[in-house]
C-alpha cells in the first residue's frame, strides 16, 4: 500500500511542479495552444507479432491569438510499425513514420505550404502488473528524424530523439479495467535530442499528459485529456510552453484463432 501511495504522490508532485513553473517562470513563454485528434490501431496477428499504427490530425492557435487553440493546420502525423510481444509485461515496436508539417503563416510566399518529415522509430514498453488496482508503464521511444522547416529552400536536418514516458491506468468505476470502465491516466514524459544543429538545447521537451478514458468494449476505447509541455529553445536559456487538448480513439483487433485469444482491453500508449 505504501508503494502505491508513493507512486500516486510522485505523479501529483511532478504535475503540480510543472504547472507552477509555467505560471511563475520569467523565462518561459506560452507560444502555442492546439487540439490534437488521434486514431490508434493495435492488431494482434499472432502470439508474437502484431501491427501498430497512429494517425493524428493536429491544429494550432490562430497567428494573432495564442489562446485560441484553433486557427491553423499544424500536422498530419502517421506512424506505423511491427509489434513484437515478448511477454505479457514487455513488448517492442519498430517501423517508419511520415509527418506532414503545415506552414506557420498561411498565404506567406516565404514559406512552403507543407513539408514532409520521414522518420524511423522504435520503442520498448514495460508493464508493471503487481500494483493491485492500477497498471504502471515505462515507455522508451527512439526516433531518427529527417526534418526541414517550411522556409522556401530549407535543407533537411538529421537529428535523433530519445523519449522516456512514465504513465499509469487507474480504473474509477470498477476494480479492474474492463468493458464500460471509466479510468484516469496520468503521465510524464521527457524528450532529449541530439544532432549537428543541437548545441545548447539538449532537452527538447517535457510533457505532462493527463486525461480520462472510457472502454466501450474490448475493441474500442475513447480518451480525452490535456497536455502541458515545456520546451528548451535553441539558445538554451529560455523556454516555451504549450497547452494542448487531445481526443483519441483506440482500436484493438485480434486475428488469432478464437482459442488462442487472451481477454484484454486495448488502451493504446
Amino acid at each position: 500500500m505504501k508503494y502505491k501511495i508513493a507512486i500516486i504522490l510522485l505523479f501529483a508532485s511532478t504535475i503540480s511542479k510543472a504547472q507552477f513553473n509555467d505560471a511563475g517562470s520569467s523565462t518561459a513563454s506560452l507560444e502555442e495552444t492546439g487540439i490534437w485528434n488521434g486514431l490508434y490501431l493495435k492488431a494482434r496477428l499472432s502470439d508474437k507479432i502484431g501491427y501498430y499504427a497512429e494517425h493524428h490530425y493536429r491544429v494550432r492557435n490562430a497567428a494573432d491569438n495564442v489562446t485560441s487553440f484553433i486557427g491553423r493546420d499544424r500536422q498530419i502525423y502517421n506512424r506505423a510499425g511491427i509489434n513484437f510481444f515478448f511477454s505479457k509485461n514487455f513488448e517492442a515496436v519498430i517501423g517508419p513514420a511520415l509527418i506532414v508539417n503545415y506552414t506557420p503563416d498561411p498565404g506567406n510566399d516565404q514559406y512552403e505550404k507543407i513539408t514532409l518529415e520521414p522518420r524511423i522509430w522504435h520503442q520498448w514498453l514495460f508493464k508493471t502488473t503487481d500494483l493491485g488496482r492500477f497498471n504502471l508503464y515505462h515507455q522508451f521511444r527512439f526516433e531518427h528524424r529527417w526534418k526541414r522547416n517550411n522556409d522556401v529552400g530549407a535543407e533537411y536536418d538529421y537529428t535523433n530523439r530519445y523519449r522516456y514516458k512514465f504513465f499509469a491506468y487507474i480504473p474509477i468505476n470498477s476494480p479492474t479495467i474492463k468493458e464500460k470502465t471509466l479510468y484516469f491516466s496520468p503521465s510524464a514524459e521527457i524528450f532529449m535530442h541530439s544532432g549537428k544543429s543541437i548545441v545548447a538545447n539538449p532537452m527538447e521537451d517535457f510533457r505532462t499528459y493527463n486525461g480520462f478514458g472510457y472502454v466501450l468494449n474490448n475493441n474500442i476505447t475513447f480518451f480525452a485529456g490535456h497536455m502541458w509541455t515545456l520546451g528548451q529553445k535553441s539558445d538554451g536559456a529560455s523556454y516555451k510552453t504549450t497547452h494542448i487538448l487531445r481526443f483519441n480513439v483506440l482500436i484493438g483487433l485480434d486475428f488469432r484463432k478464437l482459442e488462442k485469444r487472451l481477454p484484454g482491453i486495448n488502451l493504446g500508449y
